[in-house]
């Protein structure tokens, strides 16, 4: 009987023993099949060069606007105006004139006709500034909030940087919504915005930029490197690539039992995955979905021997050994 009962406290012993020698995992042998859930796949990026470089656009004049107005060699008169709620300015010795709606070279054209006629100035070269302009403004949406002015058309780049430029919360896919557009321009300016060419593309009034949040994954549990993972629209992150990237799973992960907890809607579920056979290319690698959390649960008996070391391991096996043969 006291043989036997040796021959069960060694092998206990030495399963556990072997367990802190167990450190590494199958290394992938090859691709898996990812499941196409339609999540995280590219955006569909505006290409037409017509559509991101299109031809200056003018400014059209609107209530609110203020405008200056010069004549060539008239250094006397330089009347300024707000153009009235109805459309209208008012200049001294003609009275008023229309111009909602007008771009500023018809509205010159119009006041130097004028002045003509009242014989006021004879073929007068008009110029018209605009001074202010509460309507001409680009808006910004997403992760970016407010209007920025624009009295003449300027570079995306410039009109993100004045709204505060890019949060850390925020992709670098920018979608732009312009009226008169059928769709919205989406431009991906990549990893360094101010290398790139489609930062570069005007921004005209009326404009609104969107600046989408990036998603992120969470990890928790037993990974070496508990920390949010961003995602991007560029390509899919999947389950093997996010615990990858956190340096691995830990000696006391139970593999076997990872959990994705997913949120859709307001419903909470929970993904149970075989983590080792995903490692192994014998199950498919999920895509995950923005505010996943992946959880990868610890083995109690390999946290115990983790945090007490090899007495605590001692101890467990003897206590295993005495109940078995008890």
């Amino acid at each position: 009987m006291k043989t036997m009962h040796a021959i069960l406290r060694a092998a206990v012993l030495s399963s556990l023993l072997s367990l802190t020698f167990v450190g590494a995992h199958a290394q992938f042998s090859g691709p898996v099949d990812i499941v196409d859930t339609g999540v995280n796949h590219p955006a569909d990026l505006t290409t037409d060069q017509s559509i991101l470089f299109p031809p200056n656009r003018e400014i059209r004049l609107a209530p609110g606007d203020l405008i200056s107005i010069h004549i060539f060699g008239a250094t006397d008169y330089n009347p300024q105006d707000r153009v009235s709620l109805d459309g209208y300015i008012r200049i001294p010795l003609i009275g008023p004139v229309q111009v909602e709606g007008l771009s500023t070279h018809e509205a010159e054209h119009l006041i130097a006709s004028r002045l003509e006629t009242a014989g006021m100035y004879r073929n007068p070269q008009v110029t018209i500034v605009i001074m202010e302009g509460p309507s001409h403004v680009a808006t910004l949406a997403g992760e970016l909030h407010g209007t920025v002015p624009l009295l003449t058309p300027r570079r995306l780049l410039d009109v993100i940087a004045t709204g505060g430029g890019f949060p850390g919360t925020a992709t670098h896919i920018v979608t732009i919504q312009r009226p008169g557009l059928n769709k919205p321009i989406v431009v991906d300016l990549g990893n360094d915005p101010t290398k790139s060419n489609l930062s570069n593309i005007p921004i005209f009034p009326g404009d609104t930029i969107i600046v989408g949040r990036t998603g992120v994954v969470y990890l928790v549990g037993a990974v070496k490197n508990q920390t949010p993972l961003p995602l991007s629209k560029a390509s899919p992150l999947t389950l093997l690539q996010a615990i990858s990237s956190s340096g691995g799973t830990t000696f006391e992960a139970k593999t076997k039992d990872v959990k994705i907890i997913r949120t859709i809607g307001t419903k909470r579920t929970m993904i149970n995955v075989d983590y080792r056979r995903v490692e192994e290319g014998k199950a498919p690698d999920p895509i995950l979905f923005a505010d996943d959390i992946v959880l990868v649960p610890s083995n109690a008996v390999k946290a115990a021997i983790r945090a007490g070391g090899i007495g605590t391991a001692l101890a467990i096996a003897s206590l295993l050994a005495f109940t078995i043969v008890r």
